[in-house]
């Protein structure tokens, strides 16, 4: 079934246009014609008055509503508008079970559209007119592709289908399939208590596998799903998933709604019986990964899914549990956060009231922090000055094995970039990919083929030239609030656009290999994660690239955490989430990277209790961690601010 609609405002005076078209047509007896305006108009307002009068008239034209069918033919790709018009043409001609049938198929197409708004839907008789059998299975129909709850807009448009329904189970009470689908069609209203009054008659009466779903269904969204669990379980003793391949579906519910009660580890076996005997079942296999993650949260899992989609195209559920499991977690589904003194002050720089970009502020950090923070306050506030005191060791400055590419150069402590700013288009196409949220992972990693063929000097470029954000809501707001978010989202997209570059060539020995390379192991800098997350983005679409990825994340984890010991690295919480994104990694190299994450979480919890039992205005009291770093980077010039403190200076341009 093929349609569009128009959506704007105009919808009613489009329809009136198309059906003045007909009527000229109906007039010069172009009768075909006639129905495609129609079918148009409908589209654009189904109630509109005039176009059920120029269908009246085209009926009388083409000798009476069954004659006119034809004009509204069914077979091959089928026209919305033209569905639509034909249930209205069948309902003139008295065969109700065909109108209610096709307009349940319009419903379930699109039904945010009022097809149910029909003058003869609501007809005192219609309900006594009609075959139950027919109805239920209409219902059925509408039903389906509806989302459960209906948002208040659909929930209007879907009404009088309801009530007609309802309607119809008066005179046929005792109707077992009736009363299932009118179940599933009154829960997704809202009304669970009458739901369940529903199913559980059509259970009542024939104990089976429908009514049962239904019923379970009806319960759950009562807020009742110990007793769902009952239903279901009984039913599912009653066939087991050998004897009834359709059980198996309703194990995965089993078995997913364990998980939503806390308990994932009493559904994981109701989906080894199901794979038991279908192994490639589309459900099973990725609800398994599903209620693994929800026991441990290992992200082994959530590739496992990615994993079996690539294996398994035709399983949508492991790419719908995917990007519901990755939704908001820091790199699976969003760019991590900044971490750096530098950002926090930009913070509360920019929510002082009156804060404009015309803002001064003049910043000085006890110890260099990553450059890219200096190109985030940069973004939102241009006149402001960032400047270091003393460079930790080992020296963030300097790569951990000699590049060949490089973007980043200093004058003592102060960054410059190392390239030219990339090409203006270069730059657009850049500010209209990069994103800060992406549903997946290989989700963000096939959204950026579209830099594939940016030069790479450009992509180089914009990794230390960020355009400015994109003028919509979420680019006002960064710009206003978390610029910093911005410059990560451009970074990451910039090394995604390197990931793509002449992927004609081999992994091994590849220019995309070697400047990603580069990157990871250079300067200690938000580019590195940037770098390190298309790597791992391509060990999740590649996965003979795996070993090699680990390698080289390795070799920066282990460098980071070294560095650590005597002084601070910002960017060593997100590496470490990085490194758990790649499950591919070793056993020993995500417990480390499990072990720095802790311990930043404890570094943190504990400044933060310190400050918060500190007198107003005085200075954070320091830990013993920071303390060894203290003494290890200043020693000799005294006692030395904690590092990453800053001194901060305002004033208005």
């Amino acid at each position: 079934m093929s349609g569009h609609t128009d959506d704007g405002g105009d919808g009613r005076l489009a329809a009136q246009g198309e059906v003045a078209v007909a009527r000229l047509a109906i007039d010069s007896g172009d009768l075909a014609h006639a129905a495609e305006h129609l079918g148009d108009a409908i589209l654009a307002d189904p109630q509109l008055p005039e176009l059920h009068e120029a269908l009246a008239e085209l009926c009388a034209a083409a000798g009476g509503p069954a004659a006119a069918r034809g004009l509204f033919p069914l077979d091959g790709q089928v026209y919305l508008g033209t569905v639509a018009c034909r249930a209205h043409v069948e309902a003139a001609a008295g065969d109700w079970d065909a109108a209610v049938g096709l307009l349940a198929s319009a419903v379930q197409y699109e039904p945010a559209r009022p097809w149910a708004h029909a003058a003869w839907l609501a007809r005192e008789d219609l309900p006594g007119l009609v075959d139950p059998d027919a109805v239920a299975q209409a219902v059925a129909r509408a039903t389906g592709a509806l989302p459960d709850p209906l948002p208040a807009g659909l929930a209007e448009a879907v009404r009088p289908f309801h009530d007609f329904a309802q309607a119809v189970l008066a005179r046929h009470t005792d109707h077992v399939l009736l009363l299932a689908m009118a179940s599933g069609l009154t829960r997704r209203l809202g009304d669970t208590v009458r739901a369940v009054e529903l199913a559980e008659r059509a259970h009542r009466l024939a104990p089976g596998y429908l009514p049962a779903v239904m019923l379970g269904n009806a319960l759950r969204s009562a807020g009742r799903p110990e007793r769902a669990l009952d239903v279901w379980e009984a039913e599912l003793e009653r066939a087991a998933p050998d004897r009834d391949d359709s059980s198996g579906y309703l194990a995965v519910d089993v078995a997913e709604l364990y998980g939503a009660l806390g308990r994932p580890a009493e559904g994981l076996p109701w989906l080894d019986r199901v794979l038991a005997v279908e192994p490639d079942h589309p459900k099973a296999g990725p609800a398994r990964y599903g209620l693994r993650h929800a026991l441990d949260g290992d992200p082994a899992h959530l590739l496992g899914l990615a994993d079996h989609h690539r294996a398994h195209p035709e399983h949508g559920y492991a790419q719908e549990l995917l990007e519901r499991l990755s939704r908001r977690e820091p790199w699976l589904g969003l760019v991590s956060g900044a971490t750096e003194a530098t950002v926090n002050v930009l913070h509360q720089v920019l929510a002082e009231p009156g804060a404009t970009r015309d803002t001064e502020i003049d910043c000085t950090a006890s110890t260099l922090e990553p450059p890219s923070s200096v190109l985030a306050v940069r973004l939102a506030l241009p006149r402001a000055t960032v400047g270091y005191q003393a460079v930790g060791e080992p020296d963030p400055r300097l790569p951990l094995t000699e590049p060949t590419t490089r973007i980043w150069a200093w004058d003592g402590t102060d960054p410059r970039p190392a390239v030219a700013p990339p090409a203006p288009r270069s730059a657009e196409l850049v500010r209209a990919t990069a994103e800060v949220f992406w549903p997946t992972v290989p989700a963000a990693y096939d959204h950026a083929v579209r830099l594939a063929g940016l030069p790479l000097d450009d992509l180089l470029g914009v990794l230390v030239h960020p355009p400015m954000p994109r003028e919509d809501e979420l680019g006002r707001a960064l710009l206003a609030h978390q610029p910093e978010l911005w410059v990560r989202a451009v970074q990451v997209f910039a090394c995604l656009g390197i990931a793509h570059h002449r992927t004609d060539q081999p992994w091994e020995g590849s220019e995309r290999r070697r400047v990603l390379r580069d990157l990871l192991l250079g300067p200690e800098d938000w580019v590195v994660e940037a770098a390190g997350f298309a790597l791992v983005a391509i060990g999740w679409t590649e996965p003979r690239t795996r070993a090699d990825v680990a390698a080289l994340l390795q070799q920066r984890l282990h460098h980071d955490a070294r560095a650590r010991h005597t002084r601070v690295v910002t960017i060593l919480r997100s590496l470490s989430a990085l490194v758990l994104a790649a499950p591919w990694m070793s056993d020993e190299d995500r417990a480390l990277a499990r072990r720095l994450t802790a311990r930043e979480d404890a570094a943190d919890a504990g400044a933060a209790a310190q400050s918060a039992a500190q007198p107003a205005g005085a200075e954070p009291a320091t830990g013993e961690a920071d303390r060894a770093a203290e003494r290890a980077e200043g020693a000799a010039a005294g006692k030395e601010p904690r590092p990453g403190r800053l001194r901060r200076l305002f004033g208005r341009g």
